[in-house]
């Protein structure tokens, strides 16, 4: 950690430089996210949820990496990364347990067919955060806020599907979150390829020059974006 002079009035600035969170954060969801998106598709396993080969990366990438990734956004003063990533990264690991306790008989078996209510209450909440999360996004670049419509129009369609027990809109669902996976692998990229060679490849449509140093209220430090 390097302690910095910053101005007249004897402010201290700690700076302690970290990687970009969000490309892990995306490339976890991405990863895990392809294998849970083509069981609501369809492509594979039931409809009730009973083939459980993807909980392990469901809860472990997707889950507790993207945790991870949100905390260290909230440690690189990045709220909007803080949200989304502890929001969805909480969401896999509890949807994960879910299955894991479905299965074993701990609670009801999610149907095959039918209604299933308090799942779609499940999508429902997260629809909206990260609705919201893809306006902010604007502040960022126009791939981050495309991701996360995508990822909010995948979880909106879930909640009919459930709510009615319409098996083809929990499919179109499904392919939403592909989509979202898609959108996550080429935001990770273009971070990814910033931190190393200094451009976005490919772009991301950043519109607007963040600060890279903040003072303020609160602890200062270095404001590194996504």
């Amino acid at each position: 950690m390097e302690e910095r002079h910053v101005g007249t009035n004897g402010a201290r600035v700690f700076l302690q430089p970290i990687a970009a969170p969000s490309i892990l954060g995306l490339f976890a969801f991405a990863t895990a996210t392809l294998a849970v998106a083509a069981n609501l598709a369809g492509w594979y396993g039931g409809m009730n949820r009973t083939d459980l080969i993807f909980v392990a990366p469901l809860v472990a990438v997707a889950g507790l990496a993207q945790l991870l990734a949100g905390m260290w956004c909230y440690r690189a003063r990045d709220g909007l990364g803080t949200a989304v990533h502890t929001l969805w990264g909480s969401f896999w690991i509890a949807f994960g347990l879910l299955l894991v306790f479905s299965s074993a008989g701990t609670i009801p078996a999610i149907p095959a067919t039918g209604t299933f209510v308090p799942l779609g209450y499940w999508f429902l909440p997260v629809s909206i955060v990260t609705l919201i999360g893809s306006v902010a996004a604007l502040r960022v670049n126009v791939a981050t806020s495309a991701f996360l419509l995508l990822l909010a129009a995948a979880a909106a369609i879930e909640v009919p599907g459930f709510f009615l027990g319409r098996d083809w809109l929990i499919q179109i669902g499904g392919y939403a979150f592909l989509l979202s996976a898609l959108a996550a692998t080429y935001t990770a990229t273009g971070l990814l390829t910033h931190s190393l060679f200094g451009r976005e490849i490919p772009p991301l449509g950043s519109l607007a020059k963040r600060p890279s140093l903040a003072i303020g209220v609160g602890e200062p430090g270095v404001m590194v974006g996504q």
